[in-house]
């Protein structure tokens, strides 16, 4: 019998300290409901952007591996030499960077015009490029990736006197 009091008396002790924890829990319930959904989704979010960055990095190598590049396309005959073009992407840089409005058919031409030249460029030095299969951000986050592999290519893409971007 006193073993029975004794577990009765610490099961009162135990309730009686635990709750103003079960209280708290269940007036914050729904701030650990709304936490935890916020939680899910974020994570959710970035398992699907890792699963796109994944399947685009899986793309980029595909078409990047040396052996499928076209040997017919490298420095075709009767094509610009890679200093002309070197100089075309120098001057519709700048033109592309010194424009206050970015707006505009002018502008979409400019673009168009300087993609052309990228594209050139990257076929005469074996660069993989995929400026043609994005657009918006995307492309122009292309745009700054295959200028970093054009110039560790050795173009130079900045004027020498301004010692930056053109």
């Amino acid at each position: 019998m006193a073993v029975v009091q004794v577990f009765v008396l610490a099961l009162a002790l135990l309730s009686l300290v635990c709750l103003p924890a079960l209280v708290a829990a269940i007036l914050c319930a729904d701030e650990l409901v709304d936490w935890l959904t916020a939680e899910a989704v974020t994570r959710r979010t970035g398992w699907r952007q890792r699963r796109e960055l994944d399947r685009l990095d899986r793309a980029f190598r595909a078409t990047a591996e040396p052996g499928r590049l076209d040997p017919t396309e490298v420095d075709l005959p009767g094509g610009p030499a890679i200093e002309e073009v070197a100089a075309d992407l120098r001057r519709l840089g700048g033109q592309r960077l010194g424009r206050p409005a970015r707006s505009g058919p002018a502008y979409g031409d400019l673009l168009r015009a300087y993609d052309e030249q990228l594209r050139v460029a990257s076929r005469a030095l074996g660069v993989a490029e995929h400026l043609a299969d994005l657009d918006g951000l995307d492309r122009e986050i292309e745009r700054v990736r295959v200028e970093g592999e054009l110039q560790a290519a050795g173009l130079v893409l900045c004027s020498a006197d301004r010692g930056s971007p053109p």
